[in-house]
């Protein structure tokens, strides 16, 4: 006797949950592994997903070579600031969730055998957003590469300044800010890197204050939505107008390089000024 074929019910688990996963960018349904395996790209459009900050310094810095820096460091409550919760109760969320006391990593570490200072934010705590803990690293690494002489690399992809922190978030574009100059000043090389999403406070501060600026494919980067701006200035901006390859074209950004030759271009880069 024939065997019936039994449907496959809702219970049925062996699929596992979440192997899949649908690409935001030409809507293929692709394999989760594959994408997590190939640098975080999608394998049939090279739609660039999101990355944390521990996955971007291990795309970018040799094996084993990166030192980490105020690893322990974390914000206060200074203001007691209570918006859908307090943001104590925010931030305890956030640092369970990602396994991050805050929104950015910092260190030492070589890319293709040349020794960089590195910093990466973190778009998977409150979307990389930047308080007293971001500004304070980032103006470390900023400070110690301007003391050993090094080259500075700084990852930047952020939703802007951490409202929760009033001016205490807003002092940091400032304080980055006048790091940059002082190392500007002894000579140093700046190669800031531009990722989807990067905008608000961060963009108007470090991030744009590169020497050679970098962006990979189609990210978002801006200070403020297209919404507020014609609400502004009362004119509708062209298409496309805060998107990489307009960048680009108006001279904003000096490179588009896909994730995979990032290592590449960044040591590249180094050799040809001389760092």
């Amino acid at each position: 006797m024939a065997k019936t074929t039994q449907p496959i019910s809702t219970a049925d688990k062996r699929v596992p949950e979440g192997l899949w996963m649908r690409c935001p960018g030409c809507e293929n349904l692709i394999y989760r592994k594959q994408v997590e395996e190939g640098f975080g790209l999608c394998p049939d459009c090279k739609y660039h997903f999101r990355l944390s900050a521990r996955q971007r310094i291990k795309l970018l810095a040799d094996e084993g070579s990166f030192e980490e820096h105020l690893a322990d460091i974390r914000t206060t409550d200074p203001l007691e600031f209570f918006d859908r919760k307090p943001y104590a109760d925010r931030l305890a969320a956030e640092q369970a969730k990602t396994g991050e006391l805050d929104a950015a990593v910092v260190g030492r570490a070589f890319i293709k055998g040349r020794p960089i200072m590195l910093a990466c934010l973190n778009p998977d705590f409150i979307m990389g957003s930047m308080g007293s803990v971001v500004g304070e690293k980032v103006t470390h690494t900023i400070e110690k590469a301007t003391e050993l002489n090094l080259p500075l690399v700084i990852v930047s992809t952020s939703g802007g300044a951490r409202m929760q922190e009033g001016i205490l978030s807003l002092m940091q574009m400032a304080k980055t800010s006048a790091a940059l100059a002082r190392y500007d000043d002894a000579g140093g090389l700046y190669i800031s890197v531009l990722v989807n999403p990067c905008t608000a406070g961060v963009a108007a501060s470090f991030a744009f204050l590169g020497d050679i600026t970098i962006a990979e494919p189609k990210a978002l980067i801006g200070f403020t939505g297209p919404r507020v701006i014609f609400q502004t200035i009362k004119r509708e901006l062209p298409e496309g107008f805060q998107t990489s390859e307009f960048l680009l074209e108006h001279g904003f950004v000096d490179m588009i390089v896909d994730r995979t030759n990032l290592r590449s271009e960044i040591a590249a880069i180094i050799d040809y000024c001389g760092k």
